[in-house]
């Protein structure tokens, strides 16, 4: 990819008039290969010095960049490294180590706080077409080095490269005082969820130790600045959200009545149910990860099959980032399971109700050819986009319309939600309902706090009963 040329024009100075016609400022102009740049100063001397050194720095060979506009020789000095050069190298350096999601989940909080950083020019590109050209390409290593960058989108990183502010802004306190701004609350001013504000403040604050370690600038100004308006809150389970047994049964039984895709689905949501699986982790699932799965067994009494516990044993997940982050192009990245080694696996006993729609699904649609549990119509995984169509759908058929508009069920994940909460519920020992969740307990207490404070009055019952204290009706008579 072509970084320099020496394909230079330099243009005279254009004096720039207010109406009364008296001078205001005036512009140096020059192109590289096909891109022009523009420098504005308030006196003639200073123009005439910079256009001086850009024809200075051409006679004597120098390459000029084509993102900056200029030579080695006029190229910023180290400590006024621009925002946006910085926050460039800064993903570079993390991209080939980072997962998929890690890479938006940067590319997403460098963007929240650019704006601080954006000189404020009449001429500035749109605001969010600046977004648009961080998100795929400048914040994008694969993309920007790799692939054909469309005019109008470099000509929006150059003018970022030229205009935002130096690094060293950092440290001023009004500077301060509006990344605060920008990574606690949204363009329209409502406050950021607790989890979106603290990765945006995480990645800032390692992108400014990345500024410290190329000697930008002396310290880290967030280390000694505390946030008062940080949105406060632990991570927890919004109750509203997550659907009881009936509901959440009602809602795989409808998925399964949906035409085309939704009989694929039931068992797949019913893993995310039954099993408590995140949806990347049911995405994922293999032949191989069923390693119990018990045969019915017919019951000449009631005249059915009865069905037994089964067993996954996970090794990894396939959480979707789209096809920009990741390095196969694939949407989804294969990763290992959550909060693990590359090697750990982790076991989740399931309830009859899922070993019995998985022997009904694999009776159907059997295994993919590498044995993948769950395949789209075509084959391959499952496209996020159809289950969660699938999911909206559903919620219109199963649930009424006040419901609808609450967050009961809002979002598959919510599934999951409901298996936790459920087997907390049923008396489950936390311990291992973390162990089949993928959580610490620590974690499992801070999310599931409200499901475990509702099981009081079933944790005293056992109490007495452990003390042998007769039932409270017998004590009443």
């Amino acid at each position: 990819m072509i970084t320099s040329s020496y394909k230079v024009r330099v243009w005279a100075i254009e004096t720039r008039r207010n109406a009364s016609g008296k001078p205001t400022s005036y512009r140096v102009s020059w192109q590289v290969e096909k891109e022009t740049y523009k420098e504005s100063f308030k006196l003639y001397t200073q123009a005439d010095g910079f256009r001086s050194s850009l024809l200075t720095a051409q006679r004597a060979g120098e390459a000029f960049d084509i993102v900056s506009g200029l030579p080695p020789s006029l190229t910023r000095p180290t400590g006024d490294m621009s925002w946006y050069t910085l926050t460039v190298a800064y993903v570079d350096m993390k991209w080939l180590d980072a997962a998929a999601t890690a890479r938006q989940t940067t590319a997403e909080a460098l963007i929240r706080v650019m704006p601080v950083f954006v000189k404020r020019d009449r001429r500035a590109p749109d605001a969010k077409v600046i977004r648009s050209a961080l998100r795929q390409w400048g914040y994008n290593t694969e993309y920007r080095t790799n692939r054909e960058m469309p005019d109008d989108v470099r000509k929006v990183l150059n003018w970022l490269e030229r205009n935002t502010m130096p690094v060293r802004a950092a440290i001023d306190p009004d500077v301060l005082r509006s990344l605060q701004r920008a990574v606690t609350r949204r363009l329209d001013g409502q406050k950021f969820a607790p989890s979106v504000a603290r990765k945006t403040r995480g990645v800032l604050f390692s992108a400014l130790d990345y500024a410290v370690e190329k000697k930008l600038i002396d310290a880290n100004p967030l280390s000694s600045v505390k946030w008062t308006a940080m949105p406060k809150g632990k991570r927890k389970v919004d109750k509203g959200a997550v659907p009881n047994p009936t509901q959440a049964r009602a809602l795989l039984s409808g998925v399964g009545a949906l035409p085309r895709s939704g009989p694929r689905l039931e068992a797949f949501f019913g893993a995310m149910y039954y099993a408590g699986l995140r949806p990347e982790e049911a995405v994922s699932l293999n032949k191989r990860n069923v390693v119990s799965l018990p045969d019915p067994v017919w019951n000449d009494d009631d005249g059915e099959y009865v069905y037994d516990w089964g067993t996954f044993r996970l090794d990894k997940a396939e959480p979707h980032a789209g096809r920009r982050w990741t390095d196969s192009g694939k949407p989804r990245d294969e990763r290992p399971l959550k909060s693990r080694d590359d090697d750990d696996e982790r076991t989740v006993s399931f309830p009859p109700d899922l070993t019995r729609l998985l022997h009904r699904h694999i009776t159907r649609y059997g295994y993919g050819p590498d044995g993948q549990l769950f395949q789209a119509e075509q084959g391959g995984e499952i496209p996020m986009i159809t289950y969660t169509r699938a999911w909206r759908a559903v919620r219109k058929v199963v649930l009424t319309e006040e419901q609808q508009k609450t967050p009961l069920a809002a979002r598959p994940y919510d599934l999951r939600h409901a298996a936790v909460s459920t087997q907390l519920a049923a008396g489950v020992d936390p311990a291992s309902v973390a162990a089949w969740a993928g959580h610490s307990v620590g974690v499992l207490y801070e999310v599931y706090a409200a499901f475990l404070d509702g099981g009081e009055e079933a944790n005293r019952a056992r109490i007495e009963k452990i003390l042998g204290h007769k039932p409270r009706s017998k004590l009443e008579e």
